[in-house]
């Protein structure tokens, strides 16, 4: 088998990455992320991970098109009604909803020349993904970005493949009390949660109560 090449300190430090200039409130807690990889979130139900993803989904369009695969909800009034919660509509054409297309599909779709370069699963546990599957996955769309949200299982996403994932994943994201707590490989230092909708989180967070959950969790 043929070895693949080594590469300098200097030659990596001059390698062109393609990243997202993030800013704002995105900036301050995930940083300028690279265009590929592997990103999760997971969080409890009520806790405004339904929420935070749209908000995401919408920024990653003024970027990128972006795929949603709904395997869990389907396009029925739930996610309809989420969609007109944050005025997706807004984002036109660089938003494609996918009607539980499972994971042969979607790769078939990934495929085709100037597919969408963000994939957004949800949610991980109804793709029956395998964590060697999961790793094909990735490693056959080296130019993609995925992004899977997960069930959560205590402060952590529910089930072994998924806290495989976890540990594998450049952007960790887990939702609690209407705020996105990121751990991003893409920062130099840890950042500033992200706020999904204010009135819930302050009615849910007072300052001693947060600082209390992050030293919980250092790992996360």
């Amino acid at each position: 088998m043929k070895l693949k090449r080594a590469y300098s300190p200097k030659e990596v430090l001059n390698m062109k990455i393609p990243r997202y200039e993030f800013s704002g409130p995105w900036l301050v807690s995930i940083g300028r992320p690279a265009k590929s990889g592997v990103w999760i979130i997971w969080g409890a139900s009520g806790n405004g991970k339904s929420s935070f993803v749209m908000q995401l989904a919408k920024y990653l369009c003024s970027f990128d098109k972006v795929i949603y695969d709904s395997l869990e909800e389907s396009t029925g009034l739930s996610l309809q009604m989420s969609l007109k919660r944050h005025r997706m509509e807004e984002v036109r054409k660089r938003l494609l909803i996918l009607d539980r297309e499972p994971i042969e599909q979607l790769e078939e779709r990934l495929n085709r020349r100037g597919s969408p370069r963000v994939v957004i699963i949800d949610s991980f546990q109804y793709s029956g993904l395998s964590y060697p599957a999961y790793k094909e996955l990735k490693e056959r769309h080296p130019r993609k970005l995925f992004i899977f949200i997960s069930h959560a299982e205590g402060m952590h996403p529910a089930g072994r493949t998924a806290r495989k994932v976890e540990y594998d994943a450049d952007v960790k994201i887990m939702v609690s009390g209407f705020k996105a707590w990121c751990k991003s490989r893409f920062m130099e230092q840890p950042g500033e949660p992200y706020v999904i909708w204010e009135e819930g989180a302050a009615k849910t967070w007072m300052e001693d109560g947060e600082k209390e959950y992050a030293q919980e969790e250092p790992d996360l």
